[in-house]
C-alpha cells in the first residue's frame, strides 16, 4: 500500500492507459516522486518533477483519475560532450485513481522549479457539515 493511498484512503495509483493509447505513447515512463496532505477542504499533492517545466507539463483529471506526465526539455549544448549523465530522458508520468472524492472542476496547480504543487479541492459530499438540531 502506497503512502498515498495511507493518507487518503479512497486514492491509489493506477498503471491503466487511456482510451488513445496513453502510457504507450510515451515511451519509457518513471513514476516521479510525491507527498500528499490533507486539511478538511481540499487534499494537498507535491510531486517532484525536475527538469519539467511549465509548457512540457500536461495534467488531466476525467474518469476518476488524475494524470499528471512531465516531459524533460534538455538540450545538450552544442561542440559540448558529457562524460556521465545521473538522469534520463524518460518521461514522468503519475496517474491517481480516486472515487469521486474530488471536484475535479476546481484543482489548482502551480510549478516552480520543477516542483508541481496541486490542491485537490474535496467533493462538497466529503467536506464536514454542520448539523443544527432543533
Amino acid at each position: 500500500m502506497s503512502l498515498f493511498s495511507n493518507v487518503i484512503p479512497s486514492f491509489g495509483r493506477s498503471n491503466a492507459c487511456d482510451a488513445n493509447g496513453g502510457a504507450a505513447d510515451l515511451g519509457a515512463t518513471v513514476k516521479p516522486a510525491f507527498r500528499t496532505s490533507e486539511t478538511a477542504e481540499a487534499y494537498g499533492l507535491t510531486v517532484y518533477l525536475p527538469g519539467v517545466t511549465k509548457e512540457n507539463l500536461e495534467i488531466t483529471g476525467e474518469n476518476d483519475q488524475i494524470r499528471i506526465i512531465g516531459r524533460r526539455a534538455f538540450k545538450q549544448p552544442e561542440g559540448w560532450t558529457s562524460l556521465h549523465r545521473e538522469t534520463a530522458d524518460a518521461t514522468f508520468e503519475l496517474v491517481l485513481d480516486h472515487t469521486g472524492g474530488v471536484d475535479v472542476e476546481k484543482i489548482q496547480a502551480q510549478l516552480q522549479d520543477g516542483v508541481l504543487q496541486l490542491t485537490l479541492p474535496k467533493a462538497e459530499a466529503l467536506k464536514p457539515r454542520k448539523i443544527a438540531v432543533s
